[in-house]
This record gives structure tokens, C-alpha cells and sequence, in this order.
């Protein structure tokens, strides 16, 4: 692996562990709120497990180097944004939203592209 390598894996892990984070963060804080509509709540508790989900997979790409952590991490990924499109029907789908699309869309890819560079790594 070359120094460039190093520090673009490096770069994405970090990237992942925050995005995770702020997923678990998001998560925890409407579930912590207490009155919240019934949807939010699921949804709330899907953000929190995608966050823990992709933290427990990128681990365990790194301590195994498993080449099925790439295929777990591309199903929950995949599962989570079925999810969130079907939370912002439920809550009214606005022009405002496609950006919220592309946005997620980006950051599942990254914390992905995270986990294979993990798996890959020599």
C-alpha cells in the first residue's frame, strides 16, 4: 500500500466513524424526545441501528477482512435508504427532500466504499 493509499483508507474510516456517530446522535436524540409521532420514532431507531450497524461491520471488516462485510454493509445501507424514502413519503415529499436524497445517498456510498477499502487493504 503506498502512503497515498494509507492516508485516502485513513480518510474514509474517519469519515465513517463520524457519520456513524452523527447517525447514532440523531437517532438517540428524537428517540430521548418524548413526544414524537409514531413514525419518527421508527425512524429513529432505524438511524441509531444503521449507525451502530455500520460501526460493528467496519470492525469487523478490519479485524477479519471478511469479503462478505462489503455485502452486509451494501444490504443495511441499501435497507436504511429504502427506509428514509419511505419516512419522507409518509411525511410529504417536497422538492427539499431530493437534496436529503442525494446527501445520504453520497454518505451511504462513503461509509461502503469505507468498509471495502478495509476488506482490500494489504
Amino acid at each position: 500500500m503506498t502512503k497515498h493509499d494509507t492516508i485516502f483508507l485513513i480518510g474514509l474510516i474517519i469519515l465513517s466513524i463520524l457519520t456513524s456517530f452523527m447517525f447514532i446522535f440523531y437517532g438517540m436524540g428524537i428517540i430521548m424526545a418524548h413526544s414524537v409521532a409514531g413514525s419518527a420514532m421508527i425512524f429513529a431507531y432505524v438511524a441509531t441501528a444503521y449507525g451502530l450497524a455500520n460501526i460493528a461491520i467496519l470492525s469487523i471488516a478490519w479485524s477479519s477482512r471478511d469479503a462478505w462485510s462489503g455485502a452486509v454493509s451494501k444490504l443495511v445501507a441499501l435497507c436504511f435508504f429504502g427506509v428514509f424514502i419511505m419516512n419522507r413519503f409518509m411525511a410529504g415529499f417536497q422538492l427539499v427532500d431530493l437534496a436529503s436524497l442525494v446527501g445520504l445517498a453520497v454518505v451511504l456510498v462513503l461509509n461502503f466504499a469505507a468498509v471495502k477499502k478495509v476488506v482490500e487493504r494489504h
